[in-house]
């Protein structure tokens, strides 16, 4: 393991602390996170015509997902809260399911890749609160980062993946 790759939220007497970004290059940041909510096809077709007991949740989950986004330094103790530039989540009919996917960006001295995984969480557990009372067996699955651009590491790519 190089010093580039040491556990950067220790400081040197093992304690945890935030990481110290004033030294850090301003760039612009784009991270891109997917997950999928498994259901059954007749679930999926229901939910993208609208036909649910609680109303329009696709629409709810893409809002739950920005929020989602905005709120990530509230709830992940060591996340820098970074002001976002833009915020996607996108929503799409899969074999299995809903792939959600969720584009974010900030011009700034961190990353947005824990914001983009929250994106997808959120409207994750979004689109399972909004489905439960129909389908019980409904799972959350595969939520990960995609790609990253930006900053001192510049591109990463996920190699491709079969699901």
């Amino acid at each position: 393991m190089t010093s580039d790759q040491e556990f950067t939220h220790l400081n040197k007497a093992g304690e945890v602390h935030m990481v110290d970004v004033s030294g850090k290059e301003i760039t612009d940041r784009v991270a891109v996170a997917e997950g999928y909510v498994v259901m059954s096809p007749h679930l999926a077709a229901r939910f993208f015509s609208g036909d649910l007991p609680k109303g329009d949740a696709a629409a709810v989950a893409r809002v739950a997902g920005i929020a989602g986004a905005k709120r990530t330094a509230d709830l992940i103790p060591l996340c820098h809260p970074i002001p976002l530039t833009g915020a996607e989540v996108t929503l799409e009919s899969v074999g299995h399911g809903i792939r959600i996917t969720a584009t974010v960006s900030t011009t700034g001295q961190t990353g947005v890749e824990m914001e983009a995984m929250m994106a997808v969480s959120t409207a994750a557990l979004t689109i399972y609160d909004m489905i439960k009372g129909v389908e019980r067996g409904v799972t959350i699955e595969s939520v990960r980062l995609l790609r990253k651009t930006g900053g001192r590491s510049g591109e990463w790519q996920r190699s491709k993946v079969v699901d």
